[in-house]
């Protein structure tokens, strides 16, 4: 994934640091799912669905919901007007977010590579570059963070385990294949705390 992003920058959202070298870039983008937000702070379609993007991101990288990060980065390509406002977006997003510095001609050409006309739109790509949804916004807002589980196998990542906390479990929306993915992706319990459960419960061990 880091050869799309040869020879430029990224801006990180801390304290305004760049990730530019191909090193560092290799360790931001390798091995992850990419999304690209294509967006604005000043889109009245966009200023409703950041807030669930935000969310959708923390609950798969903060570690209030997650034992683990996912493996999931996201760059911000902006249609901001001036700094100033891609700035004021980026100090209400997630300090994990990336994004193409302002002025660079390089969102053009990613425009233009991903049919980008409209906003919001959020591209997610394998680590390879090659594309597993053109659009995700409704995908995100209809699912939410389960659709990653779907996102993550059409990737092929090397490292498959993903643990969401419990109380997400309850909490977040699924799809109709979910259930099914649970069973592959969470962990069993062990023998020894099935039966420390029963105990609890008042049953007799056999």
């Amino acid at each position: 994934m880091a050869a799309l992003f040869t020879g430029k920058v990224l801006t990180g959202n801390r304290e305004r640091d760049e990730v530019e070298t191909e090193r560092e870039l290799g360790l931001a983008l390798e091995n992850k799912v990419l999304l690209l937000y294509f967006g604005s702070g000043q889109c009245p379609r966009c200023r409703q669905f950041a807030p669930i993007l935000k969310d959708f991101f923390l609950r798969l990288t903060d570690e209030f919901y997650v034992e683990r990060a996912s493996q999931l980065v996201l760059v911000y390509v902006s249609r901001d007007e001036t700094e100033e406002q891609q700035s004021a977006f980026l100090r209400s997003m997630p300090k994990r977010w990336l994004a193409v510095p302002f002025g660079d001609a390089f969102k053009r050409d990613l425009e233009l590579r991903f049919g980008v006309s409209e906003v919001p739109v959020v591209v997610v790509l394998r680590p390879d570059g090659e594309v597993i949804v053109g659009n995700a916004v409704d995908e995100i807002r209809r699912v939410g963070p389960a659709c990653f589980r779907n996102w993550q196998e059409a990737a092929e990542l090397v490292d498959r385990n993903f643990l969401l906390a419990e109380d997400f479990d309850e909490l977040s929306r699924r799809s109709i294949t979910d259930p099914f993915r649970r069973l592959k992706y969470k962990v069993e319990k062990t023998p020894e705390k099935k039966k420390k459960g029963r105990k609890e419960d008042g049953e007799e061990s056999p």
